[in-house]
C-alpha cells in the first residue's frame, strides 16, 4: 500500500483535500499570474492556505496550460485568471508525426517541479503533491478538444499517434515529479469525460495506465482526477489503475462508494464554482456535512471540490467548508 493511501485509509478523522491553490494568492499577497510564473509565490500561497486551515495536503497549483505550453502552444494568461491554450498546435496526423516531444523542464514545467520540491521540504507534516494534465486532455489542448473528439471515430490511428508522443512526455514528467520528494501526483484528465465509456478506455485509461506503471509505488500516488466522467464512466475510470480517484458534480458519489474496491479511495465532490465561489456560508456548511453523512460509511472517501476551486472564491466560504468537516470530525 501507498503511504499516501494508508494515511488515508489511517487516519483517525475524514481528511479534506479540496483542489485548492490559486485563493491563496489573495492570503499570501500575490496574484495568480505570479503564481503560475514563480515557485515561491505557489509555496507561500500553500503555506498561508495550510496555517489557516491545517490542511494535511498542499499541492503544485491545477494549471492545465503549462504541459501545452512545453509543446509549443499558445498560452493566454493575465495577472488575474488561470492561463488558458489557445488555437492549435496541430492540426492533421502529419503534423503530428513531425511534433516533437519537449524535454522535462520545457516551457513552466519547470515552474512545477521546483513548487514541488520545495513544498515536499516544507515544515508542518502536510503530504506534498504534484499536479499534471491526463494525455488525452493534453492531446485536446494541442488538436483541438473538439475536433479530437471527432477524431477518435474519423482518424483513431492520428489520436494514437499524438497520445504516444503526449503519454512520453508525461510519463517523463511524472518521474520529474516523484524525484521532487512529493508524496504524489494529480493527473487531471477532464476531456476524457466527453467520450463514451468505451473510448475512455481506449483513449484515456489504457494510456495513463502506463504511467501509473511507470511511476506508482509505495512511495508515490497517482490520484486519478475527472471532472466530466459520469456514472456510466466509473469502470474505466478503475481500469487507469490509480489507487486514489477524484470525481466532479456529474459523478454519482454513492454509487462510486458501492462500485469501486474497498482499496480504491475516492474523493470529490463538491461544485467548485457554485458551492465555494457562488453560495453563502451556511449553505456551504449544509451541502458539506450532508455529503460527507453521505461518505460516513466509505473508510477511503476524502471530501474534495469537484475541480479547482476558483482564485475568486469568497475566503468565507473556505472558512465554512473547513470549519464543517471539523464539526463533522468532533460529532464522530
Amino acid at each position: 500500500m501507498s503511504f499516501v493511501r494508508d494515511f488515508i485509509l489511517s487516519a483517525p478523522r475524514r481528511l479534506a483535500m479540496p483542489v485548492l491553490a490559486f485563493p491563496g494568492a489573495r492570503l499570501a499577497g500575490c496574484t495568480v499570474g505570479e503564481m503560475v510564473t514563480d515557485p515561491a509565490a505557489q509555496v507561500a500561497a500553500q503555506r498561508a492556505l495550510h496555517a489557516r486551515y491545517e490542511t494535511p495536503f498542499v499541492m503544485t497549483a491545477m494549471d492545465l496550460s503549462v504541459e501545452a505550453g512545453a509543446f509549443g502552444s499558445r498560452v493566454f494568461a493575465t495577472e488575474t485568471e488561470i492561463p488558458t491554450v489557445t488555437g492549435r498546435l496541430v492540426t492533421d496526423g502529419e503534423q503530428v508525426a513531425r511534433l516533437a516531444v519537449p524535454a522535462v523542464g520545457a516551457g513552466r514545467t519547470g515552474v512545477y517541479l521546483e513548487t514541488a520540491r520545495r513544498l515536499a521540504r516544507e515544515p508542518g507534516g502536510a503530504i506534498a503533491l504534484g499536479g499534471m494534465i491526463g494525455p488525452f486532455s493534453l492531446a485536446g489542448r494541442l488538436f483541438g478538444v473538439s475536433e479530437m473528439l471527432v477524431e477518435t471515430a474519423d482518424h483513431p490511428e492520428t489520436v494514437h499517434a499524438l497520445l504516444a508522443k503526449t503519454t512520453e512526455f508525461l510519463v517523463a514528467y511524472a518521474q520529474a515529479f516523484r524525484a521532487t520528494g512529493a508524496r504524489g501526483l494529480i493527473i487531471a484528465e477532464p476531456a476524457a469525460g466527453l467520450i463514451s465509456p468505451p473510448a475512455m478506455r481506449v483513449f484515456s485509461s489504457a494510456y495513463i495506465r502506463r504511467i501509473v506503471e511507470a511511476v506508482a509505488g509505495d512511495d508515490f500516488e497517482i490520484i486519478l482526477h475527472n471532472c466530466g466522467a459520469k456514472t456510466a464512466h466509473l469502470a474505466a475510470v478503475l481500469e487507469a489503475g490509480a489507487a486514489t480517484v477524484h470525481f466532479g458534480r456529474p459523478m454519482d458519489l454513492a454509487t462510486a462508494f458501492a462500485r469501486a474496491p474497498a482499496d480504491v479511495v475516492v474523493c470529490g465532490n463538491l461544485d467548485p464554482a457554485v458551492v465555494f465561489g457562488e453560495l453563502p456560508p451556511e449553505e456551504v456548511r449544509a451541502r458539506t456535512l450532508a455529503l460527507l453523512q453521505a461518505g460516513r460509511d466509505r473508510r477511503g472517501f476524502v471530501i474534495s471540490s469537484g475541480c479547482d476551486v476558483p482564485p475568486t472564491t469568497p475566503p468565507a466560504n473556505l472558512d465554512a467548508f473547513f470549519a464543517a468537516v471539523r464539526e463533522f470530525n468532533a460529532a464522530g
